[in-house]
This record gives structure tokens, sequence and C-alpha cells, in this order.
């Protein structure tokens, strides 16, 4: 139990559109603090305003996408003097934003799959297969995969009905990795096998249509280096507390960073509670432990 804090307000749901996947994600992690001894509120976040109960002190964030990864409501928080869990204001909108990501990438070394920027009227220059993905969504939201010429115009339509700018990233055809950290440490590799190669909004939160292969079947020196390139990541985004970072590696063996998700989910089926159980952390301990991880 924490000396430091007892009364936790868990921020969940929030006006984003991964709205339900959070609701599910605050209702695990409520169960899990109270499991760990914790007074934990649930406090479901309709806009973009920040109720709290009056004796809260301190917050565990569980809200995914707008309002919750891009440092707005990290914002508000500081304002009003209240410790909360994950990133600060400028971590977390330099994670959730792909484009300031993928720079701080290219600044730091971090390997990345070749990308650009388009807005609108903007022209691809890459060769196909590529992937399209708006510059500020999570959980696979408007992400499509391009094979053809012919699939380019919905891609991009859709993307860019949620972002005035979309990433265009070339394909790695490979095997799909995350590593989570809590604190300091990576947590074990996961792989992640998913129907056709693709780890789509339905793969990730449809319950059995993914397989997740615990720890990741990969010999060790392969996995300390994804550790290793996770937590040069999250260094070099500025984060802190918590995180998971999407790795693909090509069939060369090479390791690419896609990106880094500052609040990850916590559903039944996410991927930062099955890492940590294997390193021998409960559902309970791990929201102790992330709850410890806060800065006042």
């Amino acid at each position: 139990m924490s000396s430091q804090f007892k009364k936790i307000a868990v921020l969940m749901g929030g006006p984003s559109a991964e709205r339900e996947v959070s609701l599910r994600s605050g209702a695990a992690v409520a169960r899990g603090l109270r499991e760990a001894g914790y007074e934990a509120t649930e406090v479901d976040v309709k806009d973009r305003k920040l109720r709290l109960p009056k004796d809260t002190e301190a917050v565990f964030i569980a809200l995914h996408g707008e309002f919750g990864e891009d440092g707005e409501v990290q914002k508000l928080l500081e304002q009003r003097g209240i410790p909360y869990t994950g990133s600060n204001p400028e971590a977390s909108k330099a994670s959730f934003d792909k484009v300031l990501s993928k720079r701080i990438f290219d600044e730091n070394g971090i390997s990345t799959p070749k990308y650009e920027v388009l807005g609108k009227n903007g022209v691809r220059t890459l060769p196909l297969p590529v992937v399209v993905k708006p510059s500020s969504q999570g959980s696979s939201i408007g992400v499509h995969r391009v094979f053809e010429e012919s699939e380019w115009s919905a891609a991009m339509g859709d993307a860019l009905s949620y972002d005035k700018e979309v990433i265009v990233e070339a394909y790695i055809k490979g095997r799909e990795l995350t590593v989570g950290i809590v604190g300091t440490d990576a947590m074990p590799v996961i792989e992640v096998v998913a129907p056709d190669d693709w780890y789509s909004y339905q793969a990730k939160y449809t319950k059995g249509e993914t397989k997740y292969l615990v720890p990741a079947p990969i010999d060790a020196e392969t996995a300390a280096k994804c550790q290793e390139l996770a937590l040069r990541t999250f260094k070099a985004l500025g984060c802190r507390g918590l995180a998971r970072v999407d790795i693909r590696m090509s069939g060369d063996g090479g390791l690419y960073v896609l990106e880094l998700n500052n609040i990850p989910g916590f559903t039944e089926t996410s991927l930062l509670p099955k890492a940590a159980s294997q390193s021998g952390l409960s559902f309970s301990a791990l929201c102790d432990r992330i709850i410890k991880t806060i800065e006042c």
C-alpha cells in the first residue's frame, strides 16, 4: 500500500474516439486499486472539463486518445497542483502526435520506418505498400494498410477525417512486438499475432481475435535489444511512469519503432498487464506500482 496517497480518482471515458475502450480500462484500474487497498473513485469524463471529488489526493489517468494522451488533462491537473500518473504535458503531446514523435526519433537516432507527412493535397513519394495513420489518434483508429493504388484515396480520405495531417510510412513486413515500461523497467517483450498480420481496432479489442505470445518467442539477445530500444524511446520523448512501445521486426531482424503509447490500455486484452503478469506482477500490484511512480 502506498503511504503517500490513499484517495485516487480514476479518469476514464473522455471525449475522444477511444471513449468506450477507456471506460473499460478505467473500470479495471479502479478494481485493481481497490484490491491494492486504495479508495478509488471512477470519474467518467464526458467533455474537456475536469471535475474531481473534493478529497482527491492523486489521479490515475486511464483516458485514451484526445484529452488523455495529448497533454491537455495533464496541464489542467498541474494547474490545480494535483499529482497524476504518467508523463507530463510536453512528453504526452510529443508521444501522442506522431509527426512530433517521428522527428524526435530521427533526432535521437531511433530506428523507425521511412515516412512522410501529407496533408489533403499531398503527393505520396513512398512506394507501396505503405501504412497511413492520422497524426493524433490511437487504437488503430483511421489506420490503413495500402497495397494497391486503388486503395490509396479511400485510406487517405478516412485518415484525413481525423486529422489535417497524416503519417504515411513504409510497411515493414515482419513481426509485431511490443514492450511495456513501468517506472524505469522494461517488461518482457510480447509478440502480437493478429489476423492477416494486421493489428486493427477490431483485432485489438475483440477477445480471442488476436494471439499474444508472452514472452515473445525470440532469442534473448533480440529481446534485450527490443527492451533497450523501448527505453531509449521512452527517454527521448521525456516520458515517465508508464508506457508501451510498439516495434516492428523485419525478416532480417531489423527493429523499427512504430510509436509510443503513453497511456496504454488496461482492458482484458491489453498488453501492459499481460507483460507485467509475466514479470510476476498481478493486475492490482501493477496499478499500485504505477501509483508509486507519481511525481509530486
